[in-house]
């Protein structure tokens, strides 16, 4: 009963997403800079603010580094502290970076050694990257290397199909988002290329990475230096890893960046040092700038942390309610054990499934549109 709940609000979730995605084309800038906040912002209320939030303390520490991105957040993955941001809840097209919710939503959900046969969906979205094939079968765990290293945007759409359909998969990935307490997210394609009504957050993107950095598989695909991919028997393609990060970066663990021209830049990247993680994101960069301003923001992260007061926190994802105790069943008289139609009635049969499973959906329906009244868009 449980999975069938869960998956009729993930297909709740991708209905609601349904009508922004008939709007009209994206404009060339960034989606709605910041949403009006209609309760506290969530990780704190400092975080509601739409400039560069730092809470300097009175001793001598090293100050910002001067970053050139509309949106940004780093924090300690460890314990969820936000040292800085800069309009972190702020509307902004993802690019790429999408691709990391895609993943931390689609791993679990796939057996990595199935395999997927290419539609030709997956095999015209444009730009492809990879070069997937119609009706050729790939791998599910090399699909994933591919959208993490050299972010094939065909293996995003034949991944997503993987579910059962492209529907099915975004209704997953947005019902992680949901989860993840991810609500400045909607995602309307799997791949991250920009579509109306698709829009992330610095703050969001942060909740992605800290949730890829407990998953082992994630982490495996988004470590990958490079590779081979074959496209079919005679034809393979070379893999490399596009963030950067990893092969300068000392204590790199990984990220993922993105662009298009009406994203602009954008990135999100993790590295430890002397046993702490720290995060990055930013959205709405100039080109080829995202990597040099995230490494800037985590030397001044690895320098601050703990000794900045946080201007927020990373929250965990949302628990699921907990089981309420079934009232203990009246022992059967002779009468009711005489008329088994009325034993029958007592909490069980399709007419108490039914009323159970609507009211579950009616709450998720409920609590769905809570969470996106919360915020407005600043048009």
């Amino acid at each position: 009963m449980r999975s069938v709940l869960a998956a009729a609000g993930a297909v709740l979730a991708a209905a609601a997403i349904a009508a922004p995605a008939a709007a009209a084309s994206p404009s060339p800038v960034a989606v709605s800079p910041s949403p009006t906040a209609i309760g506290p912002a969530i990780g704190g209320a400092q975080l509601s603010g739409r400039g560069v939030l730092v809470n300097y303390p009175s001793r001598a520490v090293p100050r910002l580094p001067k970053i050139k991105a509309s949106a940004w957040v780093i924090a300690d993955a460890g314990t969820g502290q936000v040292l800085a941001a800069k309009d972190p809840h702020g509307w902004y097209r993802p690019a790429s970076t999408l691709k990391v919710l895609t993943a931390i939503s689609l791993i679990p959900a796939l057996n990595p050694n199935a395999m997927v046969v290419a539609s030709k969906q997956a095999t015209t979205v444009s730009p492809n990257i990879v070069g997937l094939m119609r009706g050729h079968s790939y791998k599910v765990s090399d699909l994933f290397t591919a959208l993490l290293t050299i972010s094939a945007n065909d293996a995003a759409m034949a991944l997503a199909q993987a579910t059962g359909s492209l529907s099915r998969g975004m209704a997953v990935i947005n019902a992680e988002a949901r989860h993840l307490q991810a609500d400045d997210t909607v995602a309307v394609t799997p791949n991250g290329l920009d579509a109306p009504g698709q829009h992330t957050s610095a703050y969001d993107l942060a909740l992605f990475a800290r949730q890829g950095l407990q998953m082992p598989a994630f982490l495996r695909y988004d470590q990958t230096k490079g590779g081979q991919f074959r496209i079919s028997k005679k034809k393979s393609v070379g893999l490399w890893n596009q963030n950067s990060l990893l092969a300068t970066y000392p204590g790199a663990l990984g990220g993922k960046i993105g662009w298009t021209s009406a994203a602009g830049a954008t990135y999100v990247g993790m590295a430890r040092r002397h046993g702490v993680t720290l995060i990055v994101s930013l959205l709405h960069c100039p080109a080829l700038t995202e990597i040099t301003a995230g490494k800037s923001l985590l030397n001044w992260g690895f320098a601050v942390d703990g000794k900045v007061r946080p201007v927020g926190t990373l929250v965990g994802p949302k628990q699921p309610p907990a089981a309420t105790p079934a009232p203990s069943r009246p022992a059967v008289t002779a009468e009711r054990a005489d008329r088994p139609d009325r034993a029958q009635s007592v909490g069980s049969g399709p007419s108490a499934l039914a009323t159970a499973g609507f009211s579950c959906v009616a709450l998720l329906v409920a609590g769905i549109g809570f969470g996106y009244n919360r915020r407005r868009s600043r048009a």
